[in-house]
């Protein structure tokens, strides 16, 4: 799992986010990225590990999904 940081302000407020340099290679390929371009770049990244992890879990039955997201 890709850990972020997040970077506060004096009153414990997120400003920034720290993302991980693979990450960073990965969504910067070229030298201008715009800002939707680096937004839609982590979020398929995010969404595509994701999936990964998912491939590695098990399965819910409906009565067990719907458990899941009552919590």
């Amino acid at each position: 799992m890709i850990e972020f940081e997040y970077l506060t302000d004096k009153d414990g407020k997120p400003k920034m986010v720290v993302i991980p340099i693979k990450v960073w290679q990965r969504i910067a390929t070229t030298e201008t990225v715009s800002e939707a371009e680096l937004s839609e770049g982590i979020e398929d990244y995010c969404l595509n590990k994701a999936m990964d992890e998912a491939k590695d879990s098990a399965l819910l039955d409906r009565a067990a999904a719907l458990e899941f997201l009552e919590e």
